[in-house]
C-alpha cells in the first residue's frame, strides 16, 4: 500500500521536476534572443537604407573638391600669365628710371632662389612611397617626413626644390590633411617626388649626413618606407604662381 501511495503522490520522476524550470528558462532566453535579433535587424535595415544617401553626399563632396582644385589650377595659370605680363610692363616703365632699374635687377637676381622664377639645372631627385606592408604603425609617409626631406636637401646645398611639381618658397606650407599630404593646400599623390636643383654630387653625398637624411635612413630601416635618391642631369622647376608683390608704396 505504501508503494501505491508513493506512486500516486509522486507520479513525476524527481529529475524531470528539477529540469522543468530550466526548460521554462530556455523559453525566456529564446524570446529575449528573438527580440534582440529584431532590434539588430531593424538597425541594420536603417543603416542600409541610409547608405545610398550617404554615398551620394560623399560623391557630391568629392566632386566639389575636384571642381575646386581644377578652378584653383586655372587661376594659377592665369596668375602666371599676368605675372609675366606685369614683368614686361614693369621693365618698360622702370627703364626710364636708373635707380628703379637697379632695384629691379637686384629683385631679378633673387627671384630664382625665392621661387618667383622658374629655374633649369642639374640636381637630385628623391622618390619615396609608403611601405609595402602599410598595416604597421609608422609605415606610411606623412607630412613631417616630407618636411624633413626638404630641410635635409636645403641643408645639403639645394638652390630650388619642388615636391610633386609644386615649387617651394619661404611661404610654402607642407601639412597633413587626414590621410593626405598637402603643399600649399594642394593634395599630393603617391609616390612622392622631390626635385632639388644644385650641386648634384654635393647633395647626393651630403644629404645622408643631415638631420633629414638620418630621419629617412631610420624610416627605411625600421618601417620599410621606400626612398631612392639619384642625380639628374637637367631638372626644370616652374615658379610658384602664388608668389608676388602684395604691398608696395612709392617713396616720397
Amino acid at each position: 500500500m505504501n508503494l501505491l501511495t508513493d506512486l500516486s503522490r509522486d507520479a513525476l520522476d524527481p529529475s524531470y521536476r528539477a529540469a522543468s524550470p530550466r526548460r521554462r528558462r530556455w523559453w525566456l532566453v529564446g524570446l529575449a534572443t528573438l527580440v534582440i535579433g529584431l532590434m539588430i535587424g531593424g538597425s541594420i535595415g536603417g543603416v542600409l537604407r541610409a547608405a545610398p544617401a550617404e554615398q551620394l553626399e560623399r560623391e557630391q563632396l568629392i566632386q566639389r573638391i575636384e571642381d575646386a582644385g581644377a578652378n584653383a589650377d586655372t587661376l594659377r595659370v592665369r596668375i602666371a600669365a599676368l605675372t609675366a605680363e606685369n614683368r614686361v610692363l614693369a621693365d618698360a616703365a622702370l627703364g626710364k628710371d636708373p635707380a628703379a632699374a637697379e632695384v629691379q635687377r637686384q629683385v631679378d637676381a633673387l627671384e630664382p632662389s625665392t621661387g618667383m622664377r622658374g629655374v633649369i639645372g642639374p640636381g637630385v631627385v628623391l622618390v619615396t612611397d609608403d611601405s609595402e606592408t602599410t598595416d604597421q604603425s609608422g609605415s606610411k609617409v606623412v607630412d613631417v617626413d616630407i618636411r624633413q626631406a626638404v630641410n635635409g636637401l636645403w641643408q645639403a646645398g639645394a638652390e630650388a626644390i619642388a615636391v610633386n611639381g609644386h615649387r617651394l618658397s619661404s611661404r610654402t606650407a607642407i601639412r597633413g590633411a587626414g590621410d593626405a599630404i598637402t603643399v600649399d593646400y594642394r593634395s599630393l599623390t603617391r609616390p612622392y617626388r622631390i626635385e632639388a636643383i644644385g650641386d648634384a654630387q654635393a647633395m647626393l653625398t651630403g644629404f645622408p649626413a643631415t638631420v633629414g637624411g638620418s630621419w629617412w635612413t631610420y624610416l627605411k630601416q625600421n618601417y620599410g618606407i621606400r626612398y631612392d635618391l639619384n642625380t639628374a642631369d637637367s631638372l626644370r622647376l616652374d615658379a610658384d604662381p602664388g608668389l608676388g608683390v602684395r604691398v608696395a608704396e612709392k617713396k616720397r
